[in-house]
């Protein structure tokens, strides 16, 4: 039951930053994208855009590192190698995703919310994950 309930923290997790990355590398100069991530106008967001795509990218890779160790754990039930490969993938995706979040606490507190969004799903799967 707490492998169920991890993978759906997990999953959501990189769900989000999926979403995140549409956001950062594919919406960018969207006014209400833009707006969201504080950005002061137009010109701003043109000229932070390709900042934007590069972070966009980190948040799919983690993304992506946290799905593949989703299949590979729950695809090694017979294989505790491939389990615990997946595993290392999973706590290492959401372990970043967490500390990610808390680096962005450090650059100010108008971003608490962002961080919290950011990284309260990560932080429950791993948590979860630490007993499955």
């Amino acid at each position: 039951m707490v492998a169920i309930l991890a993978t759906v923290f997990a999953a959501l997790a990189a769900l989000l930053h999926v979403y995140i990355f549409v956001m950062e590398s594919v919406q960018w100069t969207q006014p209400k994208v833009w707006r969201r991530f504080g950005v002061a106008d137009q010109a701003a967001a043109e000229t932070t855009k390709p900042m934007a795509y590069n972070q966009g990218f980190y948040n799919l890779f983690l993304a992506i590192g946290v799905a593949i160790g989703l299949v590979l754990f729950h695809s090694g039930a017979d294989d505790s190698a491939l389990r615990a490969a997946g595993l290392a993938l999973v706590l290492f995706g959401l372990g970043c995703m967490v500390a990610a979040s808390l680096v962005l606490l450090t650059t100010g507190g108008k971003y608490w919310r962002a961080a919290m969004t950011q990284g309260t799903l990560p932080l429950i799967g791993f948590v979860l994950f630490l007993f499955a």
